[in-house]
């Protein structure tokens, strides 16, 4: 064990690649040694300066350096997890894997353009009875930064991945983005779960498309994935925040728990009469408080009051009653 590397498993280790400005304050990006020249990562960080040197020395502590790395195996296309895989496929020639549904939003991501974005997004706060003060500084809530890396491989559920000398099963689990991905070590049992599943915190579920038109169900998939990771014979999880810890059916049970209890809140706002998503957001119990959070934050609180709506229209216990705004009811 050294401060720049973490050996958390036979050949696994996990190295804190900062992540500037947020109060996370790193993502773990984990290390697999493989029979190869080079190892495999699981996930890059964020791209900047900073985060590269922190994975290099990380790297260097093992015997191996960035120039080395074999693959890069993202679990989703957050630019925490996604952002630094281009640098180092610059630096290395690896490849990127990454799931195919994710690719699809890198794509777009890869496309957008500010104008646009931003005008798209100022209709649909309108539409949610966000405030003209809202609706104004809308362009603050587009991630700024580099634009992302094109995978070279598109992950397949339940695919063995290419890591030379191990046995990596790619698991799918929707949710947290449309293409999230896990990496259970079948060798040794060791379960790399991104974000899907997180000590003391629980990952950000948005919608994945349209507020009005979209037919998605991302908290039902996101509950869904919750069961199937529960279900894998694991020994410890490895995720990408916080630290390793034991018990993914535990925690997973906790996670799906508290977002009955936002279904359930969410409920007992609309048993007073129709509200808009934008007022059933800003009554939801956020960590900082609805008044405390930044355009960025509150952008994505949006989207998962979005999620919890859809989930609870979808399985029939609320109903949008009006697109222009965005209203919902209870049945």
């Amino acid at each position: 064990m050294t401060d720049a590397a973490v050996a958390e498993a036979p050949g696994v280790w996990s190295i804190r690649v900062p992540f500037p400005d947020n109060p996370l304050g790193y993502t773990l990006v984990y290390a697999l040694e493989t029979t190869a020249e080079g190892p495999v990562l699981i996930d890059a960080g964020w791209d900047d300066p900073v985060s590269l040197a922190a994975l290099e020395r990380g790297l260097e502590a093992i015997g191996t350096s960035v120039s080395a790395v074999h693959a890069v195996l993202v679990t989703h296309h957050h630019p925490d997890h996604h952002g630094l895989a281009g640098r180092i496929r610059e630096l290395s020639g690896c490849r990127i894997a990454l799931h195919a549904a994710d690719a699809k939003v890198v794509e777009l991501v890869r496309t957008a353009e500010r104008g646009p974005w931003t005008k798209r997004y100022q209709t649909l706060l309108e539409l949610c009875g966000a405030p003209a003060e809202a609706v104004a500084s809308a362009g603050a809530a587009m991630p700024q930064g580099a634009k992302p890396a094109e995978p070279d491989l598109l992950i397949e559920d339940g695919a063995l991945m290419d890591v030379p000398g191990r046995a990596v099963r790619a698991i799918w689990t929707p949710g947290h983005s449309p293409g999230h991905t896990c990496f259970h070590l079948e060798d040794t049992g060791e379960l790399l779960t991104g974000d899907h599943v997180l000590p003391g915190i629980t990952p950000v579920v948005t919608v994945y498309d349209d507020h009005v038109a979209g037919t998605s169900d991302p908290l039902g998939d996101f509950l869904a994935s919750l069961r199937k990771v529960s279900a894998l014979p694991t020994t410890r999880a490895l995720p990408a925040h916080r630290a390793p810890f034991d018990d993914v059916a535990g925690r997973a049970a906790e996670i799906a728990a508290h977002h009955d209890r936002r279904l359930a809140q969410i409920e007992e706002q609309l048993a007073g009469g129709p509200k808009t998503l934008w007022s059933i957001a800003e009554h939801m119990e956020w960590n900082k408080g609805w008044e405390r959070l930044d355009t960025f934050a509150r952008h994505l609180a949006l989207g998962e009051a979005g999620s919890h709506l859809r989930h609870l229209a979808i399985t029939g216990r609320v109903r949008l009653s009006s697109t222009e705004p965005i209203e919902f009811s209870v049945m």
